[in-house]
């Protein structure tokens, strides 16, 4: 079963990417703290997607970002920025991350953006 991380400080925005996910027999993790980053991702066996928030209390998705690739084994597993904050899109591409997905996120959208991400391909979609 394919696994993903959810990093966002809004459960509404966490339940949401949940469901789209389950829909496609995708199990999730979540982390709402960019505090707790670290230690979430240090127990998780396997991840194949991570959705990462650009906007926290207490820091925001670049760090995270930046977290996240410190991890050997998270190497070749796609980061896809997902915001309300569209406008960050191209900073978002500069910093490094493998897509983006502005919020809110369209159901009947998510299967092909999905699909794209889990190949490899990059989705840039506002």
């Amino acid at each position: 079963m394919l696994h993903a991380l959810i990093i966002d400080d809004n459960i509404n925005n966490i339940e949401v990417l949940e469901m789209l996910l389950a829909q496609h027999e995708i199990s999730c993790a979540t982390v709402q703290s960019v505090r707790h980053v670290e230690k979430i991702v240090s127990e998780l066996d396997h991840t194949d997607v991570i959705f990462v928030d650009l906007e926290f209390p207490q820091g925001n998705g670049f760090q995270v970002l930046t977290i996240l690739r410190g991890f050997e084994k998270l190497r070749g597993v796609p980061i896809i920025a997902y915001s309300v904050h569209t406008s960050e899109i191209d900073e978002a591409r500069l910093a490094g991350f493998d897509g983006f997905l502005g919020k809110p996120l369209q159901a009947q959208r998510f299967p092909s953006q999905l699909k794209r991400i889990l190949s490899g391909g990059g989705v840039w979609d506002v």
